[in-house]
C-alpha cells in the first residue's frame, strides 16, 4: 500500500473571479492577467485582561477586515477598441460610490482543492506604469465590505 506523495502548494493555484452579474442571478467570470495575488484577512485583538487571570493575559477578537491586493496584465481587444469586461468592471467601480464601488469576488484554488472565499469589496485600481518597453499592469486592492466567506470551490470535482 503506497502512502500519496504530497506537493508545495504554488501561488499561481488562486484563481479569482468577479461577479458580472447580480446578487439574485450571478454570472462569475474569470479575471484574467493575474499575475501576483495576494489575499490577507487580519483580526482586531483587544486586550480583555483581568485579575481574574492569575497574571495571565487574556485576549479578544473583536473584529476582522481583510483585502486581497493583485497585479493584473491588461487585456483589450484593439481591433474594436474595448477592454476585457472584467477588468473594466472593475476600473469603472474604482470610480464609482455606493453600490456601484462594490465588486462581488470569490477567490479558489485553480485545482479543485477545498480553499474558496467570497465577499465584496471596493477596488483601488492603479496602473502601474514603466517605460517603453513594459507590458501594462494594474495593480488593484480590493478592500473587504462586510464578511469574507468560506465557500465550497466551484471548481471541486
Amino acid at each position: 500500500m503506497s502512502t500519496p506523495t504530497e506537493e508545495t502548494e504554488l501561488a499561481r493555484e488562486w484563481r479569482l473571479e468577479i461577479n458580472m452579474g447580480t446578487d439574485e442571478a450571478p454570472d462569475w467570470q474569470l479575471c484574467p492577467g493575474v499575475r501576483e495575488f495576494q489575499p490577507a484577512s487580519e483580526p482586531n485583538i483587544e486586550d480583555s485582561s483581568d485579575y481574574d487571570g492569575e497574571g495571565w493575559s487574556g485576549n479578544e477578537k473583536t473584529g476582522q477586515s481583510w483585502e486581497v491586493s493583485c497585479t493584473i496584465r491588461r487585456k483589450a481587444n484593439k481591433s474594436v477598441k474595448v477592454y476585457h469586461p472584467v477588468h473594466e468592471a472593475i476600473r469603472l467601480a474604482h470610480y464609482a460610490y455606493g453600490d456601484a464601488n462594490k465588486i462581488r469576488l470569490r477567490y479558489m484554488n485553480r485545482d479543485g482543492l477545498p480553499e474558496a472565499y467570497q465577499g465584496k469589496a471596493i477596488p483601488n485600481w492603479q496602473p502601474a506604469g514603466g517605460e517603453y518597453t513594459a507590458l501594462g499592469e494594474v495593480e488593484i486592492t480590493f478592500t473587504g465590505d462586510g464578511p469574507l466567506t468560506p465557500i465550497t470551490n466551484p471548481l471541486a470535482p
